[in-house]
């Protein structure tokens, strides 16, 4: 694993979001980038990583990627590419800009897998590892996760970080597509959070817009793992 940084600013927040349920993560992650004024400051390497590259608007898009708003003071974490078995060196990886930089807070957007939410106005729930600071997200009518299993990035940095405060927004999501309305909920709570002033009213647009990106991406991806998978021999007997 190797981390290029140009750039350390110093006392931030970090705000991480990796694929998972839903893609929550990545599409909250991406929208930041778009309405924040945010610069390019690092990649995260991962040998283990897949050998995909996506292209957006004639560009390469970073598989992982760290970007800096000055106005918050916020560091973005962004990934596009599948973390399955590489979560715990990215996890290490989160940590290790946190260290560097000084941060203050390590925010996660997540979804969570629920079989009874309403898709229309899915629920966010939070988990934070202060108490002050789940204070903030119960005035604004978030409940607590009190139950649930949290796998990927999120999960590692929950077991291995125990010296910044760290806090979670889940987003009820009842698929493993994209869910762009997930992502809006947790990015509504995210805006009140942080006060970011940001304006959510395009949000859920811009999101799809993403959310088609993906899908293509991910067809794509799917369309190279059958095709490797059809050249590999079979043996019987």
């Amino acid at each position: 694993m190797k981390i290029e940084l140009y750039e350390k600013p110093k006392n931030v927040i970090i705000i991480e979001g990796f694929p998972g349920f839903g893609l929550v993560g990545t599409i909250s992650t991406e929208f930041l980038l778009d309405h924040l004024d945010t610069k390019l400051i690092g990649k995260i390497w991962i040998s283990e990583m897949p050998a995909i590259a996506a292209i957006h608007q004639s560009k390469v898009v970073q598989p992982l990627s760290i970007h800096y708003n000055k106005k918050y003071n916020l560091v973005i974490v962004h990934g596009i590419t599948a973390t399955v078995g590489i979560e715990w060196k990215i996890a290490d990886a989160v940590l290790d800009i946190a260290k560097q930089m000084s941060a203050k807070e390590i925010l996660s957007l997540e979804g969570i897998g629920s079989n009874k939410m309403d898709e229309i106005n899915p629920k966010v729930f939070y988990y934070c590892s202060m108490s002050t600071k789940g204070e903030k997200f119960r005035s604004y009518k978030v409940d607590t996760l009190n139950e649930g299993i949290i796998m990927g990035v999120t999960g590692a940095l929950l077991i291995k970080n125990d010296k910044y405060p760290f806090c979670c927004l889940f987003a009820e999501t009842a698929s493993n597509l994209p869910d762009s309305r997930a992502a809006a909920k947790v990015l509504e709570i995210l805006n009140q959070y942080l006060n970011l002033k940001i304006d959510t009213k395009p949000l859920l647009k811009q999101a799809e817009k993403f959310e088609s990106k993906l899908k293509d991406l991910m067809k794509g991806s799917q369309k190279m793992i059958d095709e490797q998978k059809k050249k590999l021999p079979t043996y019987l007997g």
